[in-house]
């Protein structure tokens, strides 16, 4: 037991120590740079939250983008009949971490009426916890629920664009993103987004505008009633969803483009004297 926990010891210490190293690297490459680029105000602020002698002149915001034309309305029935999704439902693209809130959104899906339907695009979990905690919560959902898919696997991109396309909201319960592109594959498909109020994400969902922004909070019930009510809010009213969605796609193709993002850069990199 003693040779056990002096082993333990020496992996927390081997860990800690990388740790501390990555973050010198890190603070040492930001200080070198010319520039710094973050894809969002809030990663700017958590840049500087976490490196508080950075020069904040050097930090500058660059949205990452997509590409619009790929990423546009596509509906595909087949690809419905293929996962045996029917009916109005929403949808949940991303990996399994603790990161990406999959976890309180099966919650709060307990609180949405049940002729809605859930779809969950999710695998590749970071770690055997989470991966127990999502399969055993979504087995639940499916004892008392028909309308719960659980697709664990990555979707070719075409069948992600067809789904997106047909679901009525898309969902994005994460506890934290920098910017958050998966809201700007919805949105470009004129899926309406309800979503976190973390991160990066409230400059991409306008709230009420192209979806619906949920405060996180730490009591993980009360985010996740929240989050029921706004997903039903959006489910219930078919001219809200389909406002939100258009709206969506036109702050996409103006705002987040690659042309746009191109541009800034290449604006960036002239501006430089080096």
């Amino acid at each position: 037991e003693n040779r056990l926990y002096k082993k333990v010891l020496r992996q927390k210490d081997s860990i800690e120590n990388l740790k501390a190293t990555a973050i010198g690297e890190t603070e040492k490459a930001i200080e070198n740079a010319a520039a710094v680029i973050s894809v969002s105000d809030g990663m700017k602020a958590d840049i500087l939250k976490n490196y508080p002698d950075i020069d904040p002149r050097k930090l500058v915001t660059i949205r990452n983008g997509i590409d619009t034309a790929q990423f546009s309305p596509s509906e595909n029935e087949s690809k419905l009949e293929e996962f045996k999704i029917s009916g109005e439902y929403a949808i949940f693209v991303g990996r399994i971490t603790r990161q990406k809130g999959l976890a309180h959104l099966l919650r709060a899906w307990k609180h949405v009426p049940n002729n809605y339907g859930l779809v969950v695009a999710a695998s590749n979990p970071d770690e055997s916890s989470i991966a127990n905690e999502v399969s055993n919560l979504i087995q639940e959902l499916k004892a008392s629920r028909k309308n719960i898919i659980w697709i664990n696997k990555v979707l070719p991109r075409k069948d992600l664009i067809n789904l997106l396309t047909s679901a009525k909201v898309f969902v994005c319960p994460s506890v934290y993103e920098p910017l958050g592109i998966v809201n700007l594959e919805a949105m470009a498909c004129e899926t309406a987004v309800v979503a976190s109020n973390v991160g990066g994400i409230p400059e991409v969902v306008k709230d009420k505008e192209t979806g619906i922004l949920v405060d996180f909070n730490q009591e993980s019930s009360i985010f996740e009633l929240s989050l029921a009510e706004a997903i039903t809010s959006v489910l219930s009213d078919t001219t809200l969803a389909k406002d939100l969605g258009l709206a969506g796609r036109r702050r996409v193709v103006n705002e987040f483009g690659w042309d746009k993002v191109v541009a800034e850069t290449l604006k960036l990199y002239r501006s430089l004297n080096v």
